[in-house]
């Protein structure tokens, strides 16, 4: 939250002019860049607007919350009012989008999207935008959850027209969703009365920031529900907008022979797999032939054993890329192509019999065999030489077949406890600017310690598990992998100093209690082996603590990537540095975002270390 206040003085500072300033310099100090254009002229225009409409209902003592941020989540309401209710003499509050649009239209055939003016860009109805916030807020802040009643939601789009805006009602208005336009000022103030009274609102406002926050859903622990039965998470924003987008195609493609391809871009914790396990839930109860497809063993056997539990028809759901080597053309309704950043040159690997090695591109067995294929990617996740999905590449395919391909880019973040700043962080740390890597500031929302010695490092995330979250440490893939030999634990590879522990299992059955790879970032029974990029990929846990082998030290003010240092075969495939360089940052990119709670990181080398130290005060300290 960047600003709060009763409603009287907000106005105050907003006519003197020092209001967007003040809310400027707490966003740079909070967030550590500068905010958009759009949202300094949002605070300029629009909070005026606002705090004179509550002045005139009488409501000068309700606080206003000002960017008000979702638990869990990058993604801001613009204004919380919090404040009693007449009749139930209880906290309420009243969550505000304020939009500046002059008109706005559905899109054809999805009423909960629609285009601002003559723009081609596909927005959330705001209707729609501030019912999914109530939503969430009553399934994450505790002073909600018992009593979902205290909260309402409405669009006030002050420039706007109702002819302007006319198509926007056919979402539906609802207690969390309401939609109120310039003409319709005065209605719009008959509904702040109904919420909220003249009284004060601080106590109801201490009530919400203090609310206990509920954990946030690990995508594999409701994985089974989410398919089977109903969708477990509030997609917000452009989820909900890359979320209708394919139910448009999928309905165009169902009147007509109409086929397209759609593509949801991302990086990491911004929900890309939380939208395909929806998409693929509620295919499957409609009966629609949709299906999951990835690229990772891991991930698609984690897949098959969580949410097809017991159901082998759900696990069926869950294949690979290479699985549409010989597949019909469009025998599917739907494929979701979940980290397609993954796919491959071709399906054919050394099973592959002779006469399917056609060496037709596996991005076109994709897009042929579904009516609707939709692919899902973050380009900066490539750890592998052969992973070539991009943007570039799937539309270039698509419309080298004559389909349209529409492309949703998905911006929020919801993994690292929903903190923007340390994705940012994370990136700036691996590809710094010319003055070098700045320091972490803490932003409470995501923990960043470091650690000495790799004993250090383990006994801190022993001493997280031991408070009720769960751990997993990971590392640079600097040491051989073996397998164990029949009837002998695990061998400790990854060995440093006088600290030795083992890999993940190799192959799909577990070792004296040790889960199979695929399982190690979900079996309670992971913590203990040292987990790579490769086992790690496409899941989260609460607390990550990630090891820098000697493949990436820090030497003269910049990042030097050692090949020599790294152990993993697929660097035998390619020449190039370059890319050697490109994959390995990537790696530890991966490494570093799979924490929602905190990350605590060490290296093996001490002038790496010291500047990790340097960037992360202060260390971690022993457990007792």
């Amino acid at each position: 939250m960047l600003f709060r206040a009763p409603a009287h003085e907000v106005a105050a500072q907003a006519r003197e002019g020092s209001l967007p300033l003040h809310l400027r310099e707490q966003f740079v100090q909070m967030y550590g860049y500068e905010p958009s254009t759009s949202e300094t002229r949002g605070w300029e225009r629009s909070i005026p607007v606002l705090s004179s409409v509550l002045l005139d209902a009488g409501l000068e003592q309700v606080d206003i919350m000002i960017e008000y941020g979702l638990p869990r989540t990058s993604k801001r309401a613009d204004v919380i009012l919090a404040g009693v209710h007449p009749e139930s003499g209880q906290p309420s509050y009243v969550v505000i989008e304020l939009k500046q649009w002059n008109s706005a239209e559905p899109e054809n055939g999805e009423p909960l999207l629609c285009r601002i003016g003559p723009s081609t860009q596909i927005m959330l109805n705001p209707i729609e935008q501030v019912r999914r916030y109530c939503e969430y807020l009553v399934s994450f802040n505790g002073a909600l959850t018992e009593h979902p009643e205290r909260i309402t939601g409405a669009a006030y789009l002050h420039n706007a027209t109702e002819f302007g805006i006319a198509g926007l009602y056919e979402a539906g208005q609802s207690a969390y969703g309401r939609l109120f336009s310039a003409e319709r000022r005065s209605e719009f103030i008959a509904f702040l009365k109904e919420c909220l009274t003249p009284e004060a609102g601080a106590a109801a406002a201490d009530a919400l920031l203090t609310g206990k926050i509920s954990p946030s859903k690990q995508l594999m622990a409701v994985a089974a529900d989410e398919v089977r039965e109903r969708e477990q998470f509030v997609l917000l924003d452009e989820q909900r907008v890359a979320y209708g987008e394919v139910l448009h195609a999928v309905r165009r493609a169902q009147l007509s022979a109409h086929k397209e391809v759609v593509i949801v871009t991302g990086g990491p914790g911004t929900g890309k797999s939380a939208i395909a396990l929806a998409l693929l839930g509620e295919f499957h109860r409609r009966g629609l032939t949709a299906l999951h497809a990835t690229g990772s063993a891991s991930f698609t056997r984690t897949m098959r054993k969580l949410a097809g539990a017991r159901s082998r028809e759900v696990q069926g759901l869950f294949r690979y890329f290479n699985s549409f080597i010989s597949a019909e053309r469009n025998s599917v309704d739907v494929l979701i192509c979940d980290e397609a950043h993954r796919i491959r040159e071709t399906s054919a690997n050394r099973y592959t019999p002779a006469s399917q090695r056609t060496g037709r591109p596996q991005v076109e067995e994709l897009i042929d065999a579904a009516r609707v294929p939709i692919f899902l990617l973050d380009e900066l996740q490539v750890v592998r030489p052969g992973e070539l999905g991009t943007v570039a590449m799937i539309r270039t395919a698509a419309e080298a077949k004559g389909l349209s391909c529409r492309v949703v880019s998905l911006d929020g973040n919801f993994r690292s406890g929903g903190s923007g700043a340390y994705l940012r962080w994370v990136t700036q740390l691996l590809d710094p600017p010319k003055y070098g890597p700045t320091g972490w500031r803490p932003d409470g929302l995501m923990e960043v310690r470091t650690a000495d010695s790799p004993h250090e490092l383990e006994a801190f995330l022993c001493q997280q598990q031991s408070y009720g979250y769960n751990a997993r440490m990971t590392a640079g893939y600097c040491w051989p992998w073996s397998r164990a030999k029949p009837g002998e634990p695990l061998p400790t590879d990854v060995v440093i100093g006088d600290w030795a522990r083992p890999w993940t299992v190799q192959g799909e059955r577990s070792v004296m209690g040790a889960p199979p790879a695929a399982l190690w970032a979900t079996d309670p029974a992971g913590f203990g082996q040292v987990g790579l990029v490769y086992t790690a990929q496409g899941f989260e846990y609460d607390w990550s603590g990630v090891i820098l082998g000697p493949d990436l030290v820090w030497r003269d003010g910049a990042w030097t990537v050692a090949r020599a240092a790294s152990k993993d075969p697929v660097f035998k495939r390619t020449d190039s540095e370059a890319d050697v360089r490109r994959l390995i940052l990537n790696t530890y990119k991966v490494l570093l975002t799979r924490g929602s709670v905190g990350a605590v990181i060490y290296s093996t080398d001490a002038e790496t270390r010291s500047k990790l130290r340097e960037l992360i005060r202060p260390p971690v300290t022993e457990a007792v």
